[in-house]
C-alpha cells in the first residue's frame, strides 16, 4: 500500500485523498494514470478489501475506489463494512461487464455511485468530483452538528402506520448526529421505537386488540382500516415529544385512545407470554430502550436512550418497555 492516506479525518486540511482497493497492479497502474490528469488529488492503493479497510480505520481517506472482484474481501463487502465503520467515508465501485445487478446491490449496501471500468477513462474523475463535492459538505455539516447540544422536536401524527417508518428513520438520525448511538444501536433504538408508535396507532387510537393475530393478521389489519374513517377512532392523533442531550434521548408517545390498566402488563421474558403476536414486540422495547414507562392511565409512554460507549474509529464512527 502506497504512502500515507490522511490526517484524522477525511480530506480535513490536505489535498483529497483516494484509497484505490484493487488486487491487479496493471489496473491501480491504469487508475493511477487516470487519476493523475486531475492534478488537485493524492492516490493511496490497497491491494484487497481487508488492506483497504486496515487503512481507512488507520486514516479515513476521501473516497474509496473498489474494483468488486478481489481476494479476502470483494468490494461488496468493503462497501458495506465501510458504511456500518466510517459512514463519512463514500466508497465507488468499479465494476465489470455485465455486472449491472452487483451495481444495484453495491448502491444497496451504502456505495455513493458505481464506474463501469469500460467507461473508467470518461466517466471516473467526474464522478469522484460529484462525490467528493456531496462528501466535503455532508462532513461540515458532521462537524456542525457537533457543536449541538440540545435538539428537541414534536410530531402529531394521524393513524396511518405509513408513517411511522420516515418518523423512526428521522429519530436514528437523531440519535447517531447527538453522538448517542453508532448506527447498530440507533438501528435498535429505532426498532423499540417503531414498536411503541404502532401500539400507539393500533391498540392505542384505533383500540385494535392483538388477539385478533392469533390466526394470522388479515382480520387485525382489516379492522384498522375500517376504524381509521369511523368515529371516534378516526379524529385520534399520536402526539410525540422528542428531547435529545449529548447524554441522552427521551421519547414521549402519547395516543387519545382509553388507556389500559399498566398493572396487567405481563412478564415480556416469560415464555408463554413470548408466543403471544404481542411478546416479541414488548421484549424487544424493554431490551434495546435503556428505560420505558407508562402513565398511570396507560395511553402514554416514556422511552428513554442514555448515551452508548464510542465504537469504531475517528469521526466517521460517531458513538454510540412494554406494548399493549
Amino acid at each position: 500500500m502506497a504512502g500515507p492516506i490522511a490526517q484524522n479525518t477525511p480530506a480535513a486540511h490536505e489535498l483529497p485523498v483516494i484509497l484505490v482497493a484493487d488486487d491487479s497492479l496493471l489496473e491501480q497502474k491504469y487508475v493511477g494514470r487516470i487519476l493523475a490528469q486531475q492534478g488537485g488529488w493524492r492516490v493511496a492503493f490497497a491491494r484487497n478489501g481487508e488492506e483497504a479497510l486496515e487503512a481507512v480505520a488507520k486514516a479515513p481517506p476521501s473516497v474509496v475506489l473498489t474494483d468488486m472482484n478481489m481476494p479476502k474481501m470483494d468490494g461488496l463487502t468493503l462497501v458495506e463494512k465501510v458504511r456500518e465503520n466510517f459512514p463519512l467515508v463514500p466508497v465507488v465501485l468499479m465494476t465489470g461487464s455485465g455486472s449491472e445487478r452487483v451495481a444495484v446491490a453495491a448502491l444497496k449496501a451504502g456505495a455513493a455511485d458505481y464506474v463501469p471500468k469500460q467507461a473508467l477513462a470518461h466517466d471516473l474523475i467526474p464522478v469522484l468530483e460529484r462525490v467528493l463535492s456531496v462528501g466535503q459538505a455532508e462532513y461540515r455539516r458532521y462537524r456542525v452538528l457537533q457543536g449541538m447540544t440540545r435538539r428537541s422536536s414534536q410530531f402529531v401524527l394521524e393513524n396511518d402506520p405509513a408513517l411511522v417508518p420516515p418518523l423512526v428513520a428521522q429519530f436514528r438520525e437523531d440519535l447517531i448526529e447527538m453522538g448517542l448511538c453508532d448506527l447498530t444501536g440507533a438501528t435498535r433504538a429505532g426498532i423499540a421505537l417503531e414498536e411503541a408508535l404502532l401500539n400507539a396507532v393500533y391498540h392505542g387510537n384505533l383500540e385494535v386488540s392483538s388477539d385478533l393475530r392469533q390466526n394470522g393478521d388479515e382480520a387485525f389489519h382489516q379492522l384498522a382500516r375500517e376504524r381509521r374513517s369511523l368515529e371516534p377512532y378516526a379524529a385520534r392523533r399520536v402526539r410525540v415529544t422528542a428531547r435529545l442531550t449529548t447524554t441522552g434521548a427521551t421519547f414521549v408517545i402519547a395516543d387519545e385512545g382509553p388507556g389500559f390498566d399498566v398493572s396487567k402488563i405481563p412478564d415480556p421474558t416469560d415464555p408463554e407470554f413470548l408466543e403471544r403476536p404481542s411478546g416479541r414486540g414488548v421484549l424487544l422495547m424493554r431490551t434495546f430502550m435503556d428505560e420505558i414507562s407508562y402513565n398511570d392511565r396507560g395511553n402514554v409512554v416514556t422511552l428513554t436512550r442514555r448515551l452508548a460507549p464510542a465504537s469504531g474509529a475517528g469521526p466517521a464512527a460517531f458513538r454510540e418497555g412494554p406494548a399493549r
